[in-house]
């Protein structure tokens, strides 16, 4: 009876040991910065700006991202970067004053957003809700600013959908507006981005 209580004993200490590292290696695999890394290719930028007449709509090209994530702390680095001259609308007189008058993209070639943290939780795969604190850079000026972003991971790929306002005018950008348009001071952003998981995104 006493070999079996040792037994027994010695198996349920194994367990404890074995369940304890188990632990132990999830806590550090979910811990393990996760980088991401903006696929151009899969990356829309579009902007949608409302008028008394007609809603303008419009996109932009992404030059380069990437994005690094602490899971424990929330905090965020990186960069993502738009061309601020592949401007298009659809329409060359109004693309023109875009770049000439409003956004100068000739003197202020990129338009840039840097994260610094994230609110809530990222799930290991799936969708996730989560809030981005970071700076946007517009016009040759950062701006704080907090975006919301649908997450989606997998083993092989992942999605984000982001979509937020900029108070163009608010931030020192000239008024489009006529005497006989009138269009809105501030501008929706969407982003649709997606890129490959790198070894450590996805794997727990």
């Amino acid at each position: 009876m006493a070999n079996v209580s040792c037994t027994f004993a010695r198996s349920s200490s194994f367990h404890a040991i074995w369940i304890a590292l188990l632990l132990l290696s999830t806590s550090a695999s979910l811990a393990q910065e996760k980088t991401f890394l903006l696929d151009a290719k899969r990356t829309s930028v579009h902007f949608t700006l409302g008028s008394v007449l007609h809603t303008v709509h419009g996109a932009f090209a992404l030059k380069q991202g990437s994005l690094r994530l602490d899971p424990a702390s929330g905090k965020m680095s990186g960069e993502i970067v738009v061309d601020a001259r592949s401007g298009d609308s659809s329409n060359g007189l109004r693309d023109r004053k875009m770049h000439r008058e409003i956004l100068e993209s000739e003197k202020f070639p990129e338009i840039t957003f840097q994260p610094m943290r994230m609110e809530g939780t990222l799930a290991p795969e799936g969708k996730s809700s989560v809030q981005i604190h970071g700076t946007f850079s517009l016009h040759g000026v950062a701006h704080d600013i907090t975006v919301p972003a649908e997450v989606t991971l997998s083993p092989s790929q992942w999605t984000a959908a982001i979509r937020f306002h900029v108070p163009y005018v608010k931030w020192g950008l000239k008024n489009p507006s006529t005497l006989f348009l009138r269009v809105d001071e501030a501008v929706e952003i969407e982003i649709e981005a997606s890129g490959d998981t790198s070894p450590n995104i996805g794997k727990h």
